[in-house]
């Protein structure tokens, strides 16, 4: 097994989304989207860790401004990682993020990611 890292807890987060739960739920904000991550107990199940093993790379994505934590709620991107998260899914995933969203819906949420970020 590949060590832990912030990139193998970003990575299985992408296969249990696209292969394992086949759904992404986004969140179409007012000047940003969010993407909602798998939970981390729901991660450390599939990276078949113990449960506090990940908390640091969690606190990692925070702190590089990827993702936010809200207790009671959830995991979710930052905009900034709603576009490594759909950028790392068109490189390695596109065949399974098309057949999961569709390639018109794909490309839209690609164009709302650049409408986005030139409003910033």
């Amino acid at each position: 097994m590949e060590p832990l890292s912030e990139a193998v807890v970003f990575e299985a987060a992408v296969q249990l989304m696209l292969r394992v739960d086949r759904c992404i739920t986004i969140q179409f904000i007012a000047g940003s989207i969010a993407i909602q991550f798998p939970t981390t107990r729901k991660l450390a199940d599939y990276l078949k860790v113990p449960h506090y093993y990940i908390l640091p790379y969690f606190a990692m994505m925070e702190k590089d401004g990827l993702i936010t934590r809200v207790e009671r709620v959830g995991i979710s991107t930052t905009l900034k990682g709603a576009r490594k998260l759909i950028e790392h899914m068109e490189t390695r995933y596109k065949d399974e993020l098309e057949e999961l969203l569709g390639r018109e819906l794909f490309r839209d949420l690609q164009k709302r990611l650049e409408m986005v970020d030139s409003e910033q």
